[in-house]
């Protein structure tokens, strides 16, 4: 099982985890960054999960939920990897899935990921600040825990001892600040 949880080895490129509360902006500047880079982005997996499994209806995440949302986000990092040019950015990755597994379920998270959480390997995170607007989309759950969510997600990266840069402002001013931070640490 340890296999689906593992980076595929990647010389070539630079991974960078935009990471970070829920409506905070990841997918956006994810999006932004491949796009400005010529190159690709790798989609949270969890969205596509949990809108398969509960079809627009409201639903509850549950422990059994978290290995098959792990798969899935790295077999698509895994897969965009090998096309990606330069840069890799994922929008999300095993330690997110970590502090959220941790968060919702009091702590538990599978072992196997909490050790490849913090064995697979990023050059660099982007901690996405809880200053933009709350959005509601059927999924996002955590309105009132922003702050808290934030400070897990900062903690686990201070934790672990992952290089990180927070963003703040407005779209422009995260993608503008994260191309200054990529061009000036590239």
């Amino acid at each position: 099982m340890e296999n689906h949880f593992k980076q595929q080895p990647s010389p070539h490129l630079k991974k960078i985890v935009l990471f970070g509360p829920e409506s905070t902006g990841k997918t956006t500047l994810a999006q932004q960054l491949a796009a400005h880079y010529n190159t690709l982005w790798v989609p949270e997996y969890m969205r596509a999960y949990y809108e398969e499994k509960w079809q627009g209806k409201p639903g509850k995440s549950k422990k059994t939920d978290v290995i098959p949302i792990a798969k899935g986000q790295m077999k698509l990092e895994n897969e965009k990897a090998k096309a990606a040019e330069k840069f890799l950015f994922c929008d999300t990755n095993l330690l997110e899935i970590k502090v959220y597994s941790e968060a919702y379920f009091n702590g538990f998270c599978p072992p196997e990921i909490a050790t490849f959480a913090l064995q697979n390997e990023y050059e660099l995170y982007f901690l996405t600040y809880i200053d933009t607007p709350w959005e509601a989309d059927g999924l996002r759950d955590k309105p009132m825990e922003r702050k808290t969510m934030f400070q897990l997600f900062e903690k686990a990266l201070i934790e672990a001892e992952k290089p990180y840069v927070i963003l703040k402002g407005n779209q422009n001013k995260r993608l503008q600040k994260a191309i200054e931070v990529l061009e000036t640490w590239n």
